[in-house]
């Protein structure tokens, strides 16, 4: 197998883009190629097949090269739940919570599960595409690094950084980042990219001539920015939403922990629909819909929630006539308490919910991840959906009497999910990507206005577009030869 790896001067730089790019180009040209990334940190995950957890990048990247996701692409996954801590999922399932201190000394074990994946994946892909993390400069992190030049020194891959040159000091961004890096570090990146320029680029080539000349490295090629560019988020909330005559308004709470915000996507998107994000200190706004979304702190995410003065916001939301949706840990906070007795997201033990609806939660150690079919049970009618769960939590109480749906199958043995309230105002659920097909999308908006009569847009069929779309740029602007010539030459030089 040969492999070949996207490093950035910065977090943002491109690395995931590039990498999910050159996926579907070389996918195009009929090469058996798979992403990876040995070491991911971000709140955004998906769901493989066979029920293992990984970073949502690599989940897209692994669509653009038109391979079926899996725990290999992503071998170590951290989601943080505090400032210094996360938890640490290992080949796609949690092994425990760490501060950050005991798991820098945990890297070397982390390492040979690294490494592990990568040999498994040599033995079924002719090329393996790899994603680095933050910048591998990062002088405080080197010592037993797994995520950038550790790797590439322990399998021998040749590197391509990548810069954005958007964020202004793009020189100095490649050439500082190469300084820092150790000579046989040095030796084996072949190539610089350079990300988001906007402008003339004859201005430009006086600065890629000198950078060649100045380290001995090839530019492989400027990329442009593309305006509207809207993919999978590793991390990082979209918050752009650029509707001046919405038919329906939704408010989605940012907790601090939010988690899987790409469910709102498809909902984002949408011309006619306007989400705001609600942010610390701001107030909810009148609209439609009140979504409480994931969280990776869920007791620690509802304190702040009602020290931001929103439960009171929410339930005169509830008396103006609006409806209310929560996700997974969204859910768990409108019952009336969350217990959390083996410290699985945090500290506390136990917090009073928004008391909404009747039910409560225990968190425990046994994760639910799963990828399921099921149907809405909204609007007396049974529409099929799909979607993902990657949840702790356990809820029992009256309101789950009159489920959100029902199951298809369930590899636990669940039949229903979630809850709609009596006066139907309020409904909860476990399912991620609810929003992801159009069929139930239709729904919930009909539940939510039923006048508005929209019709949804498809996720699956937006992302192709944004990938293709990708796909040509990159087949225009970078040097893709060169780029073959780096992993075939490194390679054959072994």
């Amino acid at each position: 197998m040969k492999t070949l790896m996207v490093q950035g001067t910065t977090s943002d730089a491109g690395k995931s883009t590039l990498v999910a790019a050159l996926c579907r180009v070389f996918a195009k040209r009929g090469v058996n190629v798979a992403p990876f990334k040995p070491q991911n940190m971000a709140l955004n995950s998906a769901v493989t097949k066979d029920g293992g957890e990984i970073g949502r990048a690599q989940a897209l990247q692994a669509i653009a090269a038109k391979v079926e996701p899996e725990i290999d692409f992503n071998p170590i996954l951290l989601k943080p739940n505090s400032d210094t801590g996360a938890q640490v999922i290992i080949h796609g399932k949690t092994i425990s919570n760490m501060e950050a201190g005991k798991y820098h000394d945990y890297k070397k074990v982390a390492m040979d599960a690294v490494l592990t994946s990568h040999n498994r994946l040599a033995k079924r892909f002719d090329l393996l595409l790899v994603e680095g993390a933050g910048s591998p400069a990062e002088i405080n992190l080197r010592e037993n690094d797994i995520a950038n030049m550790g790797y590439a020194e322990a399998v021998d891959c040749p590197v391509i950084i990548i810069a954005d040159i958007d964020k202004g000091g793009v020189f100095a961004h490649l050439v500082g980042t190469l300084a820092l890096l150790s000579e046989s570090e040095q030796a084996r990146v072949k190539g610089f990219v350079i990300n988001r320029f906007r402008g003339d680029i004859s201005l430009l080539q006086s600065g890629l001539d000198w950078l060649e000349q100045y380290t001995n490295k090839p530019v492989l090629g400027v990329l442009p920015y593309l305006h509207d560019l809207a993919l999978d988020a590793e991390d990082a909330v979209a918050i752009d939403n650029k509707v001046t005559s919405a038919t329906i308004n939704i408010a989605v709470l940012l907790l601090p922990h939010i988690s899987n915000h790409t469910d709102f996507d498809a909902l984002r998107l949408h011309p006619n629909i306007n989400i705001t994000y609600v942010r610390h200190t701001q107030t909810i706004p009148a609209v439609d819909l009140i979504i409480v979304p994931g969280s990776k702190n869920v007791l620690g995410d509802l304190a702040f929630l009602k020290s931001e003065g929103w439960d009171t916001q929410i339930k005169q939301h509830l008396r103006y006539g609006g409806k209310v949706l929560g996700i997974c840990g969204g859910m768990q906070m409108l019952g009336n308490t969350i217990n959390d007795p083996d410290g699985v997201e945090s500290s506390l033990k136990q917090i009073t919910g928004l008391a909404l609806c009747d039910f409560e939660t225990t968190l425990s150690t046994q994760k639910v991840l799963s990828k399921l079919s099921a149907t809405l049970q909204l609007n007396d009618l049974q529409t099929p959906c799909s979607g993902y769960e990657i949840h702790a939590g356990i809820s029992i109480g009256a309101a789950l009497n009159k489920p959100f749906l029902t199951f298809t199958e369930h590899p636990n043995g669940f039949v229903n999910d979630g809850f709609i309230s009596d006066d139907n105002a309020i409904a909860g659920t476990y399912l991620h990507g609810l929003f992801d097909e159009a069929s139930a999308t239709s729904e919930i908006l009909n539940w939510v206005k039923p006048e508005a009569a929209i019709k949804p847009i498809s996720i699956a069929e937006h992302r192709e577009q944004q990938l293709e779309r990708l796909a040509t740029m990159c087949e225009a602007h970078l040097n893709i030869q060169q780029i073959i010539s780096i992993y075939e030459g490194h390679n054959n030089d072994r």
